[in-house]
């Protein structure tokens, strides 16, 4: 029965170390930190954690935004420890899914954590559309590389892909994404 901490920050510039002092007090045995944001489930050490657990074990958490953003992801996760028999304590929210009271109170904070950051993202909605109509947001600067057909032909030829071709000309996929589109447009 391992006592596992999973500790999470956004991004690299921010640090972890509150949450490792405030977990500290359990006697964490095996510790999973990354630097990656919890848009998705698909995160290298959450994945690492999760197989490393054993039944009986219990993973201690600062807060449930550490293990997911979404009710949904959060659940899934609950539900996967809870289906190999390892329980779940969350520092901040002070719960243990081990007792009813626990995952009674895990589902509403879910759904309360969810709530929140959709009101968030709709308040930034209406600033940057309050800021667009008085002229003080212009967005990002449109990415523009000189050469893109070239490169574009080569995607099209399969002698890339797109993994391959974001890599090589510094993007993110998304804005790849665009420049093809772009491109298939002219």
């Amino acid at each position: 029965m391992a006592h596992i901490a999973y500790v999470r920050v956004s991004t690299i510039e921010q640090n972890e170390q509150r949450q490792i002092e405030g977990l500290k007090k359990y006697n964490i045995e095996k510790w999973f930190t990354e630097k990656v944001s919890a848009k998705d489930t698909n995160r290298p050490l959450l994945n690492a954690m999760l197989e490393y657990s054993r039944e009986g074990d219990t993973v201690y958490i600062h807060d449930f935004s550490r293990l997911a953003r979404s009710t949904t992801d959060l659940l899934k996760i609950v539900e996967m420890l809870q289906s190999k028999g390892i329980h779940l304590v969350s520092n901040k929210e002070n719960i243990d899914t081990s007792t009813p009271t626990g995952k009674l109170m895990l589902t509403m904070i879910g759904a309360i954590n969810e709530f929140e950051r959709t009101n968030l993202l709709e308040r930034q909605r209406e600033g940057i559309a309050i800021a667009k109509a008085q002229g003080k947001f212009k967005g990002r600067k449109e990415i523009c590389i000189s050469n893109f057909e070239q490169h574009y032909i080569r995607y099209m030829n399969r002698e890339v892909s797109k993994a391959q071709l974001a890599k090589e000309l510094d993007i993110s996929r998304p804005t790849l994404d665009k420049l093809i589109k772009g491109q298939e447009s002219k």
